[in-house]
């Protein structure tokens, strides 16, 4: 019998296929933006993850390591970054006029205060 090797490469990528695993489940599992906005972020992680294992490991078969896929990386994240300051930006604004910050259907929102 053949012990399975576990390597960096393949812990990686099950530990990114887990973070995306655990960040679809709160993007689909709860109502309120906040924490789908987290899930987001952890499934983007989970996501750079993977895509930096399947980069890895082919370097790790002995050919060079291809700087491709970690620009793509980094600039994922800047993105990842950017994208999540302007949702909680327009959450906190949502929170600000309709009192609350989630998409139950089942709470009416209160009437928009005029401060006129």
């Amino acid at each position: 019998m053949s012990a399975l090797a576990l390597t960096s490469a393949s812990l990686f990528g099950l530990c990114g296929a887990a973070l995306v695993g655990i960040g679809l489940f709160c993007i689909v599992g709860h109502p309120d933006l906040l924490r789908r906005i987290v899930g987001f972020n952890i499934l983007g992680a989970g996501i750079f993850l993977v895509f930096g294992a399947v980069a890895r490991r082919g370097a790790a078969m002995g050919l060079g390591g291809d700087p491709v896929p970690q620009a793509m990386v980094i600039t994922g994240i800047v993105v990842a970054f950017a994208a999540t300051a302007l949702a909680v930006a327009l959450l906190r604004r949502l929170a600000s006029l309709t009192g609350s910050a989630s998409l139950d259907a089942a709470a009416p929102a209160p009437p928009p205060r005029s401060d006129a």
